[in-house]
This record gives structure tokens, C-alpha cells and sequence, in this order.
């Protein structure tokens, strides 16, 4: 079996499942049961598992035992690990169990270890009668992966011109020293010792120029693919759903993006002349075999051995690499997660106790590193030592050949000269084969990536202010997994154009997940929401964007100027609008207050901002952009009562439709209707009159 690592920290069950469904002949993969059962951020269950199971064919017994009864388990199957990870149970011993781990993949663990994880609880499938199996799917295209790139046919063919230019003057080379040798030498002719030294003077000239000239060509070919590879993909990651981002750890997001290196690497190291070092190996040992069958023969069976070390070191190899980025991912996310958090570590103390566990996870990446250096080390030593028999034999049999007069010593000399060449190709080509099936670990991690279906971007030819900032919720229900409880349930109401609503209810109630659907970040499992009359599907995300200026709870400021992060970037943006929307937003004042105004530099992530500047800079933001709709969520809790007045006095002003989610009376008083929500479902809508706003 395959150890089918996870994506996502809560996807261990959909892993497991994988794993046991490839066993008995059902090549599923990950991507699929992600987009076949939705499930959410907080995990799976094993009432889950079991009903993802039964969808997939399988007959399920869930068993409770002790941790001598493993034995009786029906292999593989399911266990229930650390009270909260699944994992597969693959083989027991006598003191020792193998497990699938989709967070660590295949680990061999004593009966103590088990004992500290499992909870005794273990879950059999078997396939039923409707059990059919199923081919593993068609390997993608590196084309799919990374897209179109421009000039790359151009790039490739000057490059191979060049390199078959530089395995001409190569193959010519050994010439020149047979003609010394066995010419130049023998006869004693000065002239002719001359003629063939300048000859090969002018071949390293016609050397050097050819290869400086490939060199550049091969970093212009590094630069372009590095462009246009990386900004292909990023493009797409960026047009990926919110849905996507909240599932994943940074970490992982950027370990797979730099999988992209990894491919271009191989692709411009070697990948793009593969063709002509075959035609160069077929060539040398032709030459090679007119000298000598005998030192051919020798030469082969020595890289025939090489083929076959190559292949048995690579199925521990290609597992230690994807132990590897795993552990290496993990590390990496949680020191992320760490400097982001440095601030509650401090007031909290426990600094200490997370540098100790991130301590442990560097030194899980480094164990893997050393045995994975021993692996390459006893291979290196191999391989040493099967070349160098090689040499020796070839230095005997050629020898005796010399003394026997059916080789010349120049010819030999040019025999090891091409002898050299096909070793450094065969070994050349046989190397990119290993590390061309080895990208199948990069390319099965981008995959995950690039297959994610992206946003749908309508493009409608309407004209957005033509659309009346009017919101329907028809029938509407959500819930973010299944078998989870629905966090919106039938929800249907209306918000008339230009209504000031405020959201209100009990945390947990279904308030923000109202705002991302109406937001377009989430979608409707049922029913339907509209704007102005037109479905925000028919609309897409891009056009309803446009109409809705929003501050949500955890919004975040970016590196760079006020001006900028007020204007969100945009290119020509103008003064007089970035200040005006700093106007409304009560932050005029305290910015041309500051050393350098709008110009004032903003830290990463708003650091060195208080709360209330910070809110109110996102509340300019939002403004910046002239919405007809704008949703708040939250956006004054940080303000002090006088601000939070001049805000509110502010926003009452403005003609657009706006709806907040507040808990503080100020926020609520300057509303015209306010909407009670109570487990997904609306409890009260009351209507304010002037007098109770005012």
C-alpha cells in the first residue's frame, strides 16, 4: 500500500479512506473525495467516515478492542489515533505495528507507542457487492500544471543548436589525441604535431564560445520559465475560492508553490537536451564498439549495474523525500504561525514551551535528512566502487589488447576518451529518468493546487449602477459540511435599497456566515441570493465585489503607505478621493497629523496602529471604493464613544444600503431595522422609526 498524505490539517479521514480503497483496487485520489464530500475546518467524525464509506461501496464494522486483539483486525483498516487523527493500520507484529499516516506517512511503531495513541477504537471495510475497482487516473500534463509559456519553443530549439554544436567539437575531441599518439608521435613529424595541437587549440576556442553562448540561453530559459511559471500559477491560486485559504495552513501553500522549483529545475538542467544526449550516448557507442567489443561490453554491463542500484535505491528515496516536505511543511507553518502569534506568546509566557516543540519539529526534518544522507551515501559509495572496477578491468583488457597489437595506445586512449562521454550520458539520462519519475511527488502536490476549481467570473456586460443595491435571501441554508447541523436553515428575507440593518444574535448564530454568502466567499447550498433582482451567481464575484465596500472581523492592512492601503493600491488612485473616504471614516485628522501624512508608511500587517486607527483605515478602505452596499462587520468595536459617534454620524449620511453585524448600542443606533438571529434563523425583524434612531 501507498501512504496517501493529507492536504489539510482535518482531511485524515478522507486519507485513510484513500488508502483503504487503492487496496483493494479502487485507485481513487484525494481531490476527488474532497470535491465529493465536503467536509469543514473543525474534522471528520467516525459517523462521517462511516457514512463517506457506505457512499464509496463498503461495508463498515466499527469495533471497540484492547491493544493485544489487533491481531484479530481484518487488515487494512481504519484506527482512531490521539483522540483526534485517523490513521491505517497496516501490518501487526509481534512487538512492533506498521501504520499509514496521512500527516507522516508509513511508520513502524512498538506496542508502547500504539498504546500512548490508540484509543481502541478501529473501523473494518470491506468492498460489498456494488464494490467495482477503478483505473488510476492519467497523469497530468506539465502543461496543466504550470500553463502557457510564451517563447519557450524558440528558447528550446536555439539551445539545442548550441548543445549539438558542442557535442560535434566533443566527439572530435579523442581524435586529436589519437592523432598525436599514433601519427604525430610514431613518425617523429613536428609539423603534423603542430597542425593537430592548433586544430585542437581552435576546438576549445569553438568550446568556450558555444558553451558561454548556451550558458546565457540557459539562464534567459531559467529566468522565462521562472516568470511565467510562477505568475501562471499564482494567478490561478489567487483566483481560487475563499473556502480554499481557510482550509489550509500557510505553510502548505507555500511548500507546494515552491514544487514549481523543484520541476523547473529538472526541466532546464537537463530535461531540454535529453534527446541529443541520447543521440550522443547511440553515437560514442558506435565509435566504441568499432574500437573494441570486448571494452564495450565491459563498459555496458557496468552501467546496466548502475541502472539497476539506481532502481533499487528509488522507492526509499522518493519516500524519504516525501517524509520529507511533509515534516519539513509542518515545521515551516508552525514557525509562521509563531511569529504571528509572538504576541500572545509573550504576554502569555509560553515562548519557552514553543520553542521547544518547534525545536522537536526542526529535529524530525533533520533525523529525516541524516538517514536520508546515509541512504545516499551508501549509494555514492556503489556506485564509486562499481566505475572503479570498471576502470581496472578496462585498464587490464585494454592493456593486454595494446600488447597484443590488436589496439593501438591511441586508439585506447580515444576508446576511454568516448568511454567517458557515454558513462557521463548514460548516467546523465538515466539520473533524469529518476528524477523526471520523482516530479510525479511535485507534480501530485501541485495538482492539488491547479485542479481546484477557481472562482466563476461572469463576465456580464451591465452597468453596475443601474443595479438597485436591493438583497434578497431566498429560501436560503448553509451548513459547512455534511452531517454537520445547518448554520443557516430556510432563511428568506428582503433589504430594501438604501435600509441601514444591523445583524444582532448570540456568537455562533449564523451572523459572519450571512455576510460571506452574501459576500459571494461562501455559496448557498440552498435557495438563492440576489442583488438588485439578478443572482449573485448570474452576477459573479467580480461585479458584486465592485457594488460591496466591506470591513470584516480579521481584515488586515498591508505593507506600504496609508494612501495606499486606503486606495487598496489601485493604480491611479487620486488624492482628493483617497481623502475624502478618509473623511467619512473620521481619519483625516490623525493622518496629517503624522510626520509624513498619507505617505506615512504602514508595518506589516498594520503593526504600530492602534485598534481604532486600524478600523478606521479599513472603514476608509471600504469607502474608497463609492459602493452602493457596505458591510460591516464589527467595524467600530475599537473605537472610543466620541469616534464611534462621528463615524456613525458619518455613514447615516451616505445614500447606499448597509448592513452591520454590532453589539454595542451605538453601532445598532444608526440603523433603521434590525434583524434578531438565533440558530441560522430569524427570530425578530423590527423596524425602527426616525425618532428610535435618532
Amino acid at each position: 500500500m501507498k501512504a496517501i498524505l493529507q492536504s489539510e490539517s482535518h482531511e485524515c479521514g478522507l486519507a485513510c479512506l484513500v488508502m483503504i480503497a487503492s487496496a483493494y483496487g479502487s485507485h481513487l485520489d484525494l481531490p476527488t473525495l474532497r470535491r465529493r464530500f465536503s467536509i469543514s475546518v473543525k474534522g471528520t467524525s467516525l459517523p462521517q467516515i462511516l457514512h463517506y464509506a457506505q457512499s464509496l461501496d463498503f461495508s463498515s464494522r466499527p469495533v471497540r478492542l484492547e491493544l493485544d486483539e489487533l491481531k484479530q483486525l481484518r487488515l487494512p483498516c481504519i484506527l482512531h489515533w490521539s483522540l483526534n487523527h485517523f490513521v491505517v493500520l497496516e501490518k501487526v507484529g509481534a512487538q512492533k505495528v506498521t501504520i499509514l499516516d496521512p500527516a507522516a506517512g508509513r511508520r513502524t511503531l512498538t506496542m508502547d507507542e500504539v498504546s500512548r495513541c490508540f484509543t481502541g477504537v478501529a473501523l473494518e471495510l470491506t468492498p460489498n457487492s456494488r464494490f467495482q475497482s477503478a483505473e488510476k487516473k492519467p497523469r497530468l500534463r506539465l502543461r496543466e500544471l504550470t500553463g502557457h509559456v510564451l517563447g519557450l519553443k524558440r528558447a528550446l530549439v536555439n539551445i539545442l543548436m548550441l548543445a549539438l554544436a558542442l557535442e560535434v567539437v566533443a566527439l572530435l575531441s579523442p581524435q586529436v589525441m589519437q592523432w598525436v599518439v599514433d601519427h604525430a608521435l610514431v613518425s617523429a613529424d613536428y609539423d603534423l604535431l603542430l597542425l593537430v595541437v592548433i586544430g585542437g587549440c581552435l576546438l576549445l576556442v569553438i568550446d568556450f564560445v558555444l558553451r558561454m553562448a548556451r550558458g546565457w540561453m540557459g539562464l534567459r530559459l531559467n529566468q522565462q520559465l521562472t516568470l511565467q511559471w510562477t505568475s501562471n500559477f499564482f494567478h490561478h491560486l489567487l483566483r481560487l475560492p475563499w473556502s480554499f485559504f481557510e482550509k489550509r495552513h500557510l505553510g502548505d501553500i507555500t511548500a507546494r508553490f515552491q514544487s514549481l522549483d523543484a520541476i523547473r529545475a529538472v526541466i532546464t538542467n537537463g530535461a531540454v537536451t535529453i534527446l541529443l544526449d541520447a543521440l550522443v550516448a547511440l553515437i560514442t557507442l558506435t565509435l566504441m564498439t568499432l574500437y573494441s567489443k570486448m571494452l564495450t561490453v565491459i563498459v555496458l554491463t557496468a552501467v546496466a549495474l548502475y541502472v539497476l542500484l539506481r532502481w533499487a535505491f528509488y522507492v526509499p528515496l522518493r519516500n524519504a523525500m516525501e517524509e520529507r516536505i511533509v515534516l519539513a511543511t509542518r515545521e515551516n507553518a508552525y514557525f509562521l504561525e509563531t511569529i504571528r502569534a509572538v504576541q500572545p506568546l509573550k504576554l502569555f509566557n509560553s515562548t519557552p514551551l514553543r520553542l521547544a516543540t518547534w525545536q522537536n519539529l526542526l529535529t524530525d526534518v533533520q533525523n529525516r535528512d541524516l538517514r536520508t544522507q546515509k541512504m545516499l551515501l551508501v549509494f555514492g559509495g556503489c556506485n564509486t566502487l562499481i566505475f572503479g572496477l570498471e576502470g581496472m578491468l578496462l585498464l587490464y583488457v585494454g592493456g593486454v589488447a595494446v600488447l597484443g597489437n590488436t589496439l593501438t595506445l591511441g586508439m585506447l586512449l580515444a576508446f576511454l576518451a568516448y568511454k567517458s562521454q557515454f558513462t557521463t550520458r548514460a548516467s546523465k539520462l538515466i539520473d533524469l529518468g529518476i528524477e523526471i519519475k520523482m516530479l510525479s511527488l511535485h507534480g501530485e502536490r501541485l495538482a492539488e493546487i491547479a485542479l481546484e476549481t477557481p472562482e466563476p467570473n461572469i463576465a456580464i456586460e451591465t452597468d453596475l449602477s443601474r443595479i438597485e443595491p436591493r438583497i434578497e435571501f431566498k429560501n436560503v441554508s448553509f451548513r459547512y459540511a455534511d452531517g454537520e447541523h445547518w448554520v443557516i436553515k430556510d432563511l428568506s428575507f428582503t433589504i430594501e435599497a438604501g435600509d441601514a440593518v444591523a445583524l444582532i444574535g448570540r456568537s455562533g448564530c449564523g451572523k459572519s456566515t450571512l455576510f460571506k454568502l452574501m459576500l459571494g466567499l461562501l455559496e448557498p447550498i440552498e435557495g438563492d441570493i440576489r442583488i438588485g433582482g439578478t443572482s449573485i451567481r448570474q452576477l459573479g464575484p467580480t461585479a458584486l465585489r465592485n457594488m460591496v465596500g466591506v470591513v470584516m472581523q480579521d481584515d488586515q492592512l498591508m505593507a506600504g503607505s496609508l494612501a495606499e492601503n486606503i486606495a487598496c493600491f489601485e493604480v491611479g488612485a487620486t488624492q482628493e478621493r483617497i481623502e475624502a473616504a478618509a473623511q467619512q471614516a473620521n481619519i483625516h485628522k490623525t493622518i496629517i497629523n503624522m510626520p509624513m501624512g498619507y505617505q506615512t508608511l504602514v508595518a506589516e500587517m498594520g503593526s504600530g496602529l492602534s485598534g481604532g486607527q486600524k478600523q478606521r483605515l479599513l472603514l476608509a478602505r471600504a469607502l474608497y471604493k463609492q459602493p452602493s452596499i457596505l458591510a460591516l462587520d464589527e467595524a467600530t468595536s475599537h473605537l472610543d464613544l466620541h469616534g464611534e459617534q462621528h463615524v456613525v454620524s458619518n455613514l447615516q449620511s451616505l445614500s447606499m444600503t448597509r448592513v452591520v453585524i454590532a453589539h454595542r448600542r451605538e453601532t445598532v443606533a444608526m440603523v433603521s431595522r434590525i434583524i434578531h438571529l438565533e440558530q441560522g434563523k430569524i427570530t425578530e425583524d423590527i423596524r425602527l422609526d426616525a425618532d428610535e434612531v435618532a
